[in-house]
């Protein structure tokens, strides 16, 4: 049984060998233990892997959020909630995304608020990318249409319209081919 005072060796140690689903159960009572701020922030980057690989990507994101809160350095805390953020774009809780991004950009200098608005537009086109080659159109087009929101190049968004003209013909959303077509002739 995991204690307070344990090392992150220790802990380590004690998860070794045992299952997912078993780790997160032993570090999620361990959590309501009194237990040291970096011991505590270990724990919450461990849970938020072992989250992210049993694919409970909401939970990840929660732990990444966590361990930002508690986190001194402003690198580190950027760092956590740009993970929180991809993980959110990776579920398509766009919502979501932006109350993470804001939390992140509040840490933040100007180059580095630039850097995150190009990474967020990267999660978005590979998540697009990763919908349609799983044939999901439909959250496709909302990738590209929150892409087409940003601040991106003409090219980019020539590039965006061309790729949403051709999901909404497959989706058969006549109405939005229509006016997309009309904007992108004009």
């Amino acid at each position: 049984m995991l204690k307070a005072g344990m090392t992150k060796t220790e802990i380590e140690q004690f998860l070794k060998g045992k299952g997912d689903f078993v780790q997160i159960d032993h570090l999620g009572r361990f959590l309501k233990e009194p237990i040291a701020l970096d011991t505590k922030k270990f724990v919450f980057l461990k849970l938020a892997a072992l989250y992210e690989k049993v694919r409970m990507l909401n939970d990840s994101a929660k732990m990444y959020d966590n361990a930002a809160g508690i986190s001194i350095a402003f690198v580190e805390k950027i760092k956590h909630y740009m993970k929180e953020t991809e993980l959110y774009a990776r579920l398509g809780a766009f919502d979501r995304v932006e109350q993470a991004i804001k939390k992140a950009m509040a840490q933040a200098n100007s180059r580095e608020r630039e850097e995150m608005k190009v990474s967020v537009k990267i999660f978005y086109k590979e998540q697009a990318k990763i919908c349609e080659a799983e044939v999901r159109r439909n959250q496709a087009t909302r990738f590209y249409e929150k892409i087409l929101e940003m601040r991106i190049s003409e090219q980019e968004r020539r590039e965006i319209k061309e790729k949403l003209l051709e999901l909404y013909k497959k989706l058969g959303k006549l109405h939005e081919y229509q006016i997309l077509e009309k904007s992108l002739n004009n």
